[in-house]
């Protein structure tokens, strides 16, 4: 479980060291921050996000109703080209996830103890984590400078798909903790059972209705950062990083500047580009994966910056956080 105020964080919160006591939370500073929220910290259950079951309710409730309209337009003869998507889509989505996982059985790189053998480790380290029964099957595909990953299915398989370039971070590897925060994303998805095929039917309609639908996916993202960040949660940094300037600039970025943007940077545009995206814009993205006494935001940007309890280095005052 989490620490209360004047516990070792370091234990509990591994890759991190003890921040001098005047840093401390609690006594003598004059604030008391609230706890971290159980499943957001390393040692607990990780928790999905806290608007995701909502939201995959209300995406299942318009496909159902989508569904219905489809029927029911079909039996009065109208025939429009959103009707057979609708009809077929049970088809095209099996087909569509035997196809993706057949592509990486043929054509992917399989990470065994004989190749890619610290990304073999850390998928089996991450299921057992999260109580998996099993692995689930990992492939290293080209990545030709992309930077990407994700997790899929097919039947009752499941799969991790990384692209090449992330085992380069840093240069050959040399963050290996930011790709264990990657590979335990992708994993979460698997443990969080985003990749059902029952899960991806039932929130069909959702792909093509933009806020609702952003929304869910958005917090299906925090979901899987908190699975990264039980895994490893020293790899939060070097993963925030690498999304945002590359495999070998990572140790260039500044993780708290990139975090407290997520607060300072206003107007309409930078909120709109948030509401319309599948994932969490950057910058509110880290400053979730810095502030671990709430979910992640996913409608409006943080109101203040926090400052994690285990930095060493505080811009503003060290006894509370920075607000704006």
């Amino acid at each position: 479980m989490y620490p209360d105020n004047g516990q070792n964080w370091g234990q509990a919160y591994p890759g991190h060291r003890q921040a001098p006591a005047q840093q401390q939370w609690g006594g003598g500073t004059g604030w008391n921050p609230p706890a971290p929220l159980p499943g957001l910290m390393p040692n607990d259950r990780p928790a999905r996000h806290s608007w995701e079951i909502p939201l995959l309710v209300a995406a299942v409730v318009l496909t159902v109703v989508a569904y219905v309209a489809a029927i029911a337009a079909l039996f009065l003869g109208v025939v429009s080209t959103w009707v057979l998507i609708v009809l077929v889509a049970p088809i095209l989505i099996a087909v569509g996830r035997g196809q993706l996982y057949g592509s990486q059985q043929v054509n992917g790189i399989k990470m065994t103890p004989t190749q890619f053998s610290d990304g073999y480790r850390m998928v089996a380290e991450a299921a057992a984590r999260f109580g998996m029964a099993e692995p689930p099957d990992a492939y290293v595909v080209l990545g030709n400078g992309r930077i990407n990953a994700f997790a899929s299915g097919h039947g009752f398989r499941r799969f991790v798909v990384v692209y090449s370039d992330l085992f380069e971070i840093g240069g050959e590897a040399r963050e290996p903790d930011a790709l264990a925060f990657i590979i335990g994303h992708e994993v979460g998805h698997i443990a969080a059972g985003h990749a059902s095929y029952w899960r991806q039917l039932g929130q069909f309609a959702a792909n093509y209705i933009p806020v609702v639908g952003s929304a869910l996916f958005r917090s299906m993202e925090y979901t899987a950062d908190n699975h990264g960040f039980c895994v490893r949660p020293q790899g939060a940094r070097g993963a925030m990083g690498v999304l945002g300037a590359g495999k070998y600039l990572v140790s260039v970025v500044g993780f708290d500047e990139l975090a407290d943007r997520a607060t300072t940077e206003r107007g309409f545009f930078p909120w709109f580009v948030n509401l319309l995206s599948g994932h969490p814009v950057l910058t509110w993205r880290a400053a979730a994966l810095r502030n671990r006494t709430r979910h992640g935001h996913l409608f409006v940007k943080p109101g203040q910056i926090y400052r994690d309890p285990l930095q060493l280095q505080y811009a503003g005052d060290p006894a509370g956080p920075v607000t704006r």
